[in-house]
């Protein structure tokens, strides 16, 4: 533990790091795994631009509906597994993730 800290104070920017660079890696992974699938299932490329008027609205609604989904449930889950690795090694939760009273 470092000097001068109370308990579950270690490890802010470790943290911080972590944290990002899960969700990032995550969604970096998340996003091609449903590009791929959109084509699979479509045979066709997913829209470049939702908002382009040249696109159909039921299409860039799906593809924004499960993109949306897809990445916050792949950054949740890597968040999650970062977290219980953080707690791990250093024997408490990141300092974000603490309740009162821990």
């Amino acid at each position: 533990m470092a000097k001068g800290k109370a308990p579950g104070q270690g490890g802010a920017k470790m943290w911080s790091v972590m944290e990002k660079g899960s969700a990032i890696g995550a969604a970096l992974v998340a996003r091609k795994a449903l590009a791929t699938s959109w084509q699979t299932a479509t045979k066709r490329k997913p829209p470049a631009n939702p908002a382009d008027p040249d696109v159909d609205l039921w299409e860039a609604v799906a593809w924004a509906v499960s993109t949306g989904a897809t990445i916050a449930l792949a950054r949740m889950l890597a968040q999650r597994r970062a977290a219980e690795y953080f707690a791990k090694s250093t024997g408490h939760l990141p300092p974000s993730l603490q309740k009162d009273g821990q």
